[in-house]
């Protein structure tokens, strides 16, 4: 009986969607996606730069800003430390893209076999859940 209710949650998964082919998302097989993502990346990067953090110090010390505080940002917080932030974070992302190519390549690579490994795992619950004795048949 433990046994039934360690494999009922696993029964869930075991569904008819499993043992179709795993159709990937367009997005995913399209070269372009890496320069999306790569675009999006840097305008995310561009947006945090801008955010303007003068005021929290400020308040976090306990006093007013300074009209120079209200208008500080991440990005000149980080170009205190760095005079070539800028550059070096261009080239940062720049860098993301052939990973996130050869992401998307791997996946592509992989889909086969895990989609495989799926269906055997289908069957597997499917046999273990065939296998399971009947909760209402009569004990001797």
């Amino acid at each position: 009986m433990r046994i039934a209710l360690a494999l009922l949650p696993l029964s869930l998964f075991a569904t008819p969607a499993l043992a179709q082919p795993i159709q990937l998302p367009p997005e995913l097989t399209d070269p372009a996606t890496a320069d999306k993502l790569a675009r999006s990346m840097q305008a995310l990067s561009q947006a945090m730069l801008d955010l303007k953090v003068g005021g929290i110090r400020a308040a976090m010390e306990g006093r007013q800003p300074t009209p120079a505080e209200r208008n500080l940002t991440v990005g000149d917080l980080a170009r205190r430390d760095d005079p070539q932030f800028d550059r070096h974070l261009q080239q940062q992302i720049a860098a993301t893209k052939p990973k996130i190519e050869q992401s998307i390549h791997a996946l592509n690579q992989a889909l086969p076999e895990i989609t495989a490994d799926l269906q055997r795992a289908h069957q597997a619950l499917q046999r273990a859940i065939a296998n399971m004795p009947d909760p209402n048949y009569p004990r001797r």
